[in-house]
């Protein structure tokens, strides 16, 4: 799906936490999406675009849009599992607990992975990596601990939030393990188009069915995240997981509750107390002691 010879490959790591800081930034920015319009709506407006944007992209750079058919199978799965599940599981579950507290239970995906690449895959950690994910871990119970009160009263949110974990880490180690053999920017604009149609059906049933004019600040809120965190943030997510180890994948998003959680505190006046700076704290030393091992050994997907 992506080449070891990309110039860019050799900067992953550093390009991961370009990913994290767009992607933690952009979880406070969904009170503002959803304002005016259904949660089904605003998905249904952005995604179609964002797919149909990047496979224009893809094309004006030469590359055929053509799936193999033996692909399709793992194409809908990893695009139903991860973002169209994770783009409406995630922002209903911030309509219902703070946008800090949904990110943290979406990002109990490592977890997830650990557990479905050992299901499917019979992968084990070694010491080291999990030692890693336990630390990754226990920053996100650290946040979770002050939070049940919310999860109590809001059940639904708390589900919302581990569903999306769930789907995102499922498509990952599918994804990791079993490749599309075509461009990033192919599979993942095809990815988010095919995503966006259960969305597209779900938003005819379930979303605004009044028209009207949103306001500036809702058209700009929604280019942005169409642009930055949907549309560049997959295809760069989608390339890091050609380029990184598979365990150093599972393990990366850890760090990005921990950047929602700062700027939901700046953007939002969300808690930001002794429980956020442990977490964060026992976070990065989880990734760091995976970072550390894995750039002198870091592997990449063979050369398609």
């Amino acid at each position: 799906m992506s080449t070891a010879s990309s110039p860019l490959a050799r900067h992953a790591p550093w390009l991961m936490v370009l990913l994290t800081f767009i992607w933690g930034t952009n979880w406070p920015l969904f009170s503002l999406a959803v304002r005016e319009v259904s949660v089904w709506t605003f998905r249904a407006l952005t995604m179609p675009v964002a797919g149909i944007t990047l496979l224009l992209i893809a094309r004006a750079q030469g590359h055929s849009l053509h799936i193999p058919r033996q692909h399709w199978p793992m194409l809908l799965c990893s695009a139903w599992g991860f973002l169209a599940l994770w783009n409406v599981a995630t922002t209903l579950a911030t309509t219902l607990i703070p946008s800090g507290q949904a990110a943290l239970l979406g990002f109990t995906m490592p977890l997830w992975a650990a557990l479905l690449s050992w299901l499917l895959f019979g992968e084990r950690f070694s010491l080291r990596q999990t030692l890693a994910l336990l630390l990754g871990i226990a920053g996100i119970v650290v946040l979770m601990v002050p939070a049940f009160a919310a999860y109590a009263d809001a059940p639904l949110g708390m589900f919302y939030g581990l569903i999306s974990g769930a789907g995102w880490a499922l498509s990952t180690v599918l994804m990791k393990h079993r490749p599309i053999p075509v461009p990033v920017s192919v599979v993942t604009g095809w990815q988010l188009f095919l995503a966006s149609l259960p969305i597209v059906a779900g938003a005819l049933l379930l979303g605004d069915h009044a028209w009207f004019m949103p306001s500036a600040t809702s058209w700009l809120t929604w280019a942005y995240i169409m642009l930055i965190p949907m549309l560049f943030g997959n295809l760069l997510w989608f390339l890091l997981i050609g380029w990184l180890p598979p365990k150093l994948v599972s393990l990366s998003p850890i760090m990005i509750p921990m950047v929602a959680m700062l700027s939901g505190a700046i953007a939002l006046d969300e808690p930001l107390g002794w429980q956020q700076w442990l977490a964060m704290a026992l976070s990065a030393s989880g990734l760091g002691l995976m970072l550390f091992r894995g750039r002198g050994t870091q592997r990449t997907a063979p050369a398609k």
